[in-house]
């Protein structure tokens, strides 16, 4: 069988050695992945190979072109999830017009893949959203960005990050210091997402002032937030009544957002992402979101650990709810 070759031609916008990366190495990259001949001259991108490597070949380039367009300047580990994403088929999703927000650096923040564009425009129409879906997706990472967005265009005048204070499978004994202090190794993914976008100092004048507020789960009962941007962060691990006792602290011009991934819960019995599906789904107002492998935007070996882990888990017969 002859095959099939096809050309693709560099728009004059997109720069030809960021597209390729530094001594080619996304272009080493991309060849590396598949097997395909590729070849580049000048502006043009020459594929030869198998019609299906060559199709996936020719996909990953229309992303990477994209991506540059956009001002974007990809790394072996972002070719990496491209090239992963195509192999299993992920939607493509357009990266023109849809910055949720410049980070102090000047870097966009943006949808990446189809998954996380549902999700942000979820956020957006929507006064509840829950993000639901595995370890890398952007669930809580895409909400804080949501929530600065809003903070600056004055649409809210603070953000409330919560999380239910569980330990991960491990006893962390007595913790000495002030709450702050106790809270931290709870709450410190929180914080790591929040000074990706604002400058620490800036991060910490925000929450002395209070307009930034972290604080556990339990904190909320008792409380209404009115004009608020409120994330509740890591919801596996809450309990039906915990998570009924957080959806009515909603007050009016608020925005609740609830991530989790039911697959690594760390207390027994139901959860609250279960029950609140089953008591909310098809709410007005309401939104459920689910993120799979292909919305991974993490290190390509992410999506692999979570397949393997998805396999053993069938193989067992423990199956997996993904809802």
């Amino acid at each position: 069988m002859e095959p099939t070759q096809v050309r693709l031609t560099i728009p004059d916008s997109v720069d030809p050695t960021v597209l390729m990366g530094p001594a080619d190495s996304l272009l080493r990259r991309i060849e590396g992945g598949f097997d395909a001949m590729v070849s580049v001259r000048g502006n043009v991108v020459s594929v030869s190979g198998p019609a299906d490597v060559v199709d996936q070949v020719t996909s990953v380039f229309s992303r990477l072109i994209r991506l540059v367009d956009a001002g974007e300047t990809p790394s072996t580990g972002e070719v990496d999830v491209i090239i992963d994403q195509v192999r299993h088929g992920a939607e493509r999703v357009s990266l023109a017009g849809d910055d949720i927000l410049l980070t102090f650096r000047g870097r966009a923040i943006r949808p990446k893949t189809a998954g996380q564009k549902r999700y942000v425009d979820a956020i957006r129409k929507s006064t509840v959203t829950f993000g639901l879906g595995p370890a890398g997706t952007g669930k809580t990472y895409l909400a804080m960005a949501m929530a600065v967005a809003a903070l600056k265009r004055h649409e809210v005048g603070r953000i409330v990050l919560a999380r239910p204070v569980v330990e991960a499978g491990e006893s962390l004994g007595y913790l000495p210091g002030t709450l702050a202090e106790k809270l931290d190794p709870y709450v410190r993914p929180l914080y790591d997402a929040l000074f990706d976008m604002t400058d620490i100092e800036k991060g910490n004048v925000l929450i002395e002032q209070g307009i930034i507020e972290i604080a556990p789960l339990a904190y909320m009962r008792g409380r209404t937030f009115n004009n608020a941007f409120v994330i509740l962060d890591e919801a596996q691990n809450t309990t039906p009544e915990q998570m009924k006792m957080f959806l009515t602290r909603l007050g009016f011009s608020s925005t609740f957002v609830v991530t989790g991934d039911a697959t690594q819960r760390d207390l027994p019995g139901e959860g609250g992402l279960e029950s609140a599906r089953r008591v909310l789904e098809g709410m007005e107002g309401v939104s459920f979101v689910d993120f799979d492998r292909n919305d991974i935007v993490r290190h390509a070996l992410v999506a692999r650990i979570v397949d393997a882990y998805e396999r053993d888990a069938a193989e067992r017969g423990e199956g997996r709810d993904a809802r």
